[in-house]
């Protein structure tokens, strides 16, 4: 016990004071009680002088309100295709129910949380993806809302959408908290997902790769060891360390106390990009 402490010490010591960016979705959110424990981490990180922004997405919560209204999505480049009767459901779920639950889950885990958008004193701009709807790419971030909560000790819960001059637009939750995490000049930016990192081989966790340079990511591609649905969360990793971010990660969210192990030990819990 007594080394596990000392070696935690090491790590709270580099990091408080610092910020990080942790984008949350996916099948993590599916279980209470992984919720309970990845907001126990988000909390207990806060309380020791961290700067923590939580970005998350509401895929499954989404899900669950189409499947109540007898709607189906379609997926296009794994996007989610938003018309305009999407846009509104959407927007609904991820600012309202998702979010405040999370600001809610935060405030009883001890800390002060404040739950905000892309829209929010317009922290994104976006342009609308033609293809796909009301989908967007982000064109410019303002983080100015952001820093000021920050600098008050909120704990600030960001949904995913983004403002632009033809109404809101849906963004993918992962290149939304990577574009954050650039502007923020954070020092680590941590991708929740549902398998545990880069592995070698996919169905074998023992082929974890535990760290990559990201001038090895295109050989990955490549070889096929980096494919699917890796790419894009890779990609948003690539491009917030070669836009100033120190180090990002992609690691289990499904995972008990993940974040605490990939930041606050020598061992990490998933594939670590610099």
């Amino acid at each position: 016990m007594v080394t596990i402490l000392t070696e935690a010490l090491s790590y709270i010591e580099k990091y408080i004071g610092k910020t990080i960016v942790i984008k949350y979705g996916g099948n993590a959110m599916l279980s209470p009680e992984l919720k309970q424990s990845i907001v126990s981490d988000i909390v207990l990180l806060h309380k020791i002088g961290v700067k923590v922004v939580l970005v998350h997405g509401g895929g499954p919560d989404i899900n669950d309100l189409f499947a109540k209204l007898g709607k189906t999505s379609t997926f296009i480049d794994g996007l989610r295709y938003t018309d305009d009767d999407d846009i509104d459901y959407i927007q609904m779920v991820l600012c309202g129910k998702t979010n405040k639950e999370l600001v809610s889950l935060i405030g009883k885990a001890g800390a002060k949380a404040v739950g905000i958008s892309g829209l929010d004193a317009q922290l994104t701009h976006a342009v609308k993806l033609e293809k796909y709807g009301n989908v967007g790419e982000i064109t410019h971030v303002d983080p100015s809302i952001v820093k000021d909560l920050l600098e008050k000790n909120y704990l600030p819960v960001v949904s995913s959408v983004a403002y632009s001059n033809e109404g809101s637009l849906n963004i993918n939750a992962d290149l939304f908290a990577a574009k954050l995490s650039i502007v923020l000049r954070a020092d680590h930016f941590m991708l929740l997902t549902d398998v545990k990192g880069v592995m070698r081989d996919p169905k074998d966790e023992d082929t974890l790769i535990s760290s990559i340079k990201v001038s090895q990511v295109p050989q990955l591609i490549k070889e096929g060891i980096i494919s699917g649905g890796m790419i894009p969360k890779v990609d948003c990793c690539t491009l917030a360390v070669r836009n100033g971010v120190k180090q990002t990660s992609i690691q289990q969210g499904t995972q008990k106390h993940s974040i605490l192990l990939e930041l606050l030990s020598d061992e990490g819990s998933g594939t670590l990009f610099y």
